[in-house]
C-alpha cells in the first residue's frame, strides 16, 4: 500500500503541473498508448510472461516487448518487474493494472449496450411489479414510454412482493415496483420513493355505511369481508392490523381478483377493501365506497433497482420517467392529468 500511495502522490504532483506526467501530456499518452498495448500489459501481469500475453493477443513476442517497454517510457515509471521466472508488476503496475481493469470493464458495459442498437433494436428493460400497481400506474407509464422510445423492448414480470424483489436480486428484472412494506427484505437493492395510494371500502348501494364518513377497522370486521388472495400486500396489511386489535381476520368469501371481489360486492354479499384509483366512473353505478380512517389504508410505493450495479441505458430511460414526474395527489392519480381532466 505504501507504494500505491507514493505513486497517486506523483500523479496529483503531475496534475497540478497542468496534466503532465513526466512532461508527457494526457493528450500525448492517448496519442501514443493504444489498447492493444494496454490489454498486452494486463495480460502480462495475469500470465506473468510477456511471451504468453502476445500469444493470446496474437502478436510477436518481441512486438509485445516493444511495446510495453514504450509504454514504460512513455509514462516515465517503471510498470514491470522482470525476474529469470517473468514479470510481476512494479507498485506502479499494480496502480495502473486497477485502473485498467475498471476502464475495460467500462467499455465492455459500452460494447453491451451499443450491440442493442444493432439490427434495429435499441434497448431492452425488463420490469417487475404486483398486479394491483400494473393495473394503476405501470401499464400507463408503459404506454407512455413506448410512445416516446418505440425501438426499446419491454417484459413485465407480474407477481407479488417476495417474488419480484427476488428477481432484482437475481438479474432477473432491471427494475421493481413494490408496496413497502415494513418486513420488506430491501438487502442488496436500492430503493427510491414512486407514489402512494388509498384504500377505501367497497360496499353495496343502500348499505349502511353510506351514512358514515369513514369506517374503521372495527366496523369493517363486523360485516361479511370479502378478501382476495391472501399473498397480496394488501391482505397481509389487513391481517396484521386485525392481530393488533386481538382478533383474527376470517373472510366470509375469498376470491383471486379485486375484480371479482367488486361483483360479489354489487350483488350484495359483502364488502371488501380496495385501492380507490382503481375504481372506474362505471363502478360507482353499481357499488359505493368509503373512506377507512386506519394509517394502514394509505399505501407507498417504491422503485427498486440492483444495489452497486449500472442500469443499462433503457432501463436509465425508463426510471428517468418513473422518477422524473410532478407531485402526486395522496391517491396516486398525477397533478397534471387532473388538470386536463384525465
Amino acid at each position: 500500500m505504501g507504494g500505491e500511495r507514493n505513486v497517486i502522490v506523483d500523479f496529483k504532483h503531475y496534475k497540478r503541473r497542468g496534466g503532465d506526467v513526466n512532461g508527457v501530456s494526457v493528450h500525448m499518452l492517448i496519442r501514443k498508448v493504444d489498447l492493444l498495448t494496454l490489454r498486452l500489459f494486463l495480460a502480462a501481469i495475469e500470465e506473468r510472461q510477456i511471451g504468453r500475453a502476445a500469444a493470446l493477443e496474437n502478436i510477436a513476442a518481441s512486438a509485445a516487448t516493444k511495446r510495453i517497454h514504450d509504454l514504460e517510457e512513455t509514462v516515465g515509471i517503471k510498470l514491470l518487474e522482470r525476474n529469470p521466472k517473468g514479470v510481476v508488476p512494479s507498485h506502479a503496475g499494480q496502480v495502473l493494472a486497477h485502473r485498467l481493469k475498471q476502464m475495460f470493464s467500462s467499455l465492455e458495459d459500452a460494447r453491451r449496450e451499443l450491440s442493442e442498437f444493432s439490427t434495429g433494436e435499441r434497448g431492452h428493460v425488463r420490469v417487475g411489479a404486483t398486479p394491483a400497481i400494473i393495473i394503476q400506474h405501470i401499464a400507463r407509464e408503459l404506454g407512455e414510454f413506448k410512445r416516446n422510445f418505440p425501438f426499446i423492448d419491454v417484459d413485465i414480470q407480474e407477481g407479488f412482493n417476495p417474488a419480484n424483489l427476488r428477481a432484482v436480486r437475481n438479474g432477473e428484472v432491471d427494475i421493481a415496483v413494490f408496496i413497502s412494506l415494513h418486513d420488506v427484505d430491501r438487502s442488496g437493492l436500492t430503493t427510491i420513493p414512486y407514489r402512494s395510494d388509498k384504500l377505501v371500502a367497497v360496499y353495496p348501494i343502500g348499505h349502511a355505511f353510506s351514512e358514515k364518513s369513514s369506517v374503521t377497522l372495527d366496523d369493517l370486521l363486523e360485516e361479511k369481508l370479502i378478501g382476495i388472495h391472501p399473498d397480496t400486500s394488501l391482505m397481509q396489511r389487513l391481517r396484521e392490523a386485525t392481530r393488533a386489535l386481538g382478533r383474527e381476520l376470517e373472510p366470509a368469501y375469498n376470491v383471486s381478483s379485486v375484480e371479482a371481489a367488486r361483483s360479489l360486492v354489487e350483488f350484495g354479499l359483502g364488502v371488501t377493501i380496495q385501492p380507490e384509483c382503481m375504481l372506474s366512473i362505471e363502478d360507482f353505478e353499481r357499488i359505493a365506497t368509503v373512506a377507512i380512517a386506519e394509517p394502514w389504508a394509505v399505501r407507498q410505493f417504491e422503485i427498486a433497482t440492483p444495489a452497486g450495479k449500472p442500469l443499462s441505458s433503457a432501463a436509465e430511460l425508463l426510471m428517468r420517467q418513473l422518477t422524473g414526474r410532478a407531485a402526486y395527489t395522496e391517491d396516486g392519480r398525477d397533478q397534471h392529468a387532473l388538470a386536463v381532466g384525465e
